[in-house]
């Protein structure tokens, strides 16, 4: 059930997104990727778009969804025996041997910072008990993040599938799904990994490739791509401030650039602003006269300058009938409707509305016990 609760909540903010006011990071601004995105983290607020939509190779950037499934599966700690199937996986590897036995949370740190091919294989068999197994498992994850122009074949992005597919767009809505998970933060940020060799005096170590994060100080970590149909490919995150953003390139072949451009792009031309502050809400005429409304967090948004005058919100409030809100009693905490913020006249987040009732002026049994034993002593006689 809560599972199913967050899956409609992510939905459902999707749907505000997709229907969100367009921006762009700068009119001026121009990126080598054939495809690109530029994302705001907390509420998906497409701040730069490039053929966005159009479905197209993704390469390696496809092992961001292996990780994710990894570390939700919740075998991290695990060991996973390595089969010659997997050892076997073309491309870039790090160089796992059959038979030995490795640490999940190990695979998926050579996954992400040295994008193993054979980690990925390994993980796929480990998780959904084969590569094709794992494959639905990607689409499914993909089909609840809201990833519709998107289809997964393999967990590694190699061209051995014709039907292997996403977008700019897509993979800028998977990562900020995974940036919401701490593990994925931490390892997609790591920049050496070590970890024992069970075969050697040594441990193994293992660098990022993605250079940005020495290249870019405001860099926090991404995954990058390359094979020869889909050409470069890269996801990068970046957070300076209290803005958070996701960039996204598909064929690009100056790619480090481009994402360097439109980060500080982005951070020059939009700010968070606080639509919305935490707690009490200001009416000119109180709803209710027997209570206060809230809201339990702050509401901010990326707006340029020339965009806050046209931040307007819209509130809808339930009618309480017999004390009752049709949710519930009007108890502290209760749904009492909710704050639609516009931007342009167009609905861009929606935030729920809580009641607060009054203090009760009756008291409790311990304050009538010690009003008596005060009135018991003469304090508060006849004055």
């Amino acid at each position: 059930m809560k599972k199913l609760l967050h899956s409609i909540l992510w939905l459902l903010s999707l749907a505000l997104i997709m229907g969100a006011v367009p921006a762009k990071a700068s009119s001026n601004l121009s990126v080598s990727g054939r495809a690109a995105v530029l994302m705001e983290q907390k509420t998906g607020r497409v701040l730069f778009e490039k053929q966005a939509h159009t479905p197209m190779r993704i390469a390696s950037i496809t092992k961001i969804m292996t990780a994710i499934l990894a570390i939700e599966s919740g075998k991290m700690e695990k060991e996973v025996l390595v089969t010659e199937r997997a050892v076997r996986t073309e491309g870039s590897s790090i160089y796992l041997k059959p038979g030995e036995k490795i640490k999940l949370k190990d695979l998926v740190y050579g996954l992400m910072l040295r994008s193993g091919n054979d980690a990925a294989a390994a993980i796929a068999e480990y998780v959904g008990g084969s590569e094709e197994g794992f494959a639905f498992l990607m689409n499914q994850k993909a089909a609840e993040i809201g990833m519709l122009n998107t289809y997964f074949s393999n967990p590694h992005g190699l061209d051995n599938k014709e039907k292997h597919f996403s977008t700019a767009y897509d993979m800028a809505l998977l990562t900020r799904y995974a940036m919401g998970n701490d593990e994925y933060k931490k390892i997609a940020g790591t920049k050496v990994h070590h970890f024992p060799d069970p075969e050697e005096n040594w441990d193994r170590e293992w660098r990022n490739k993605n250079r940005l994060l020495s290249m870019y100080r405001f860099c926090t970590g991404g995954k990058t791509g390359y094979t020869k149909r889909a050409k470069r490919t890269l996801v990068t995150t970046a957070k300076k401030g209290d803005m958070e953003l996701i960039a996204v390139t598909l064929n690009a072949p100056d790619d480090w650039n481009d994402h360097i451009q439109l980060f500080e792009s982005g951070f020059a031309s939009f700010r968070m602003a606080e639509i919305l502050p935490k707690g009490k809400l200001d009416f000119q005429k109180q709803p209710y006269k027997d209570g206060e409304l809230y809201i339990d967090s702050p509401v901010l948004y990326p707006v340029t300058s020339g965009e806050e005058s046209k931040l307007t919100i819209d509130y809808k409030l339930l009618e309480p009938t017999e004390n009752k809100f049709p949710g519930g009693s009007k108890k502290q905490g209760a749904l009492a409707g909710k704050a639609i913020i516009l931007l342009d006249g167009r609905a861009i987040k929606t935030v729920p509305v809580y009641f607060n009732p009054k203090k009760n002026r009756k008291t409790g049994y311990l304050d009538e016990f010690k009003h008596f034993i005060t009135l018991a002593i003469g304090i508060k006689g006849n004055g």
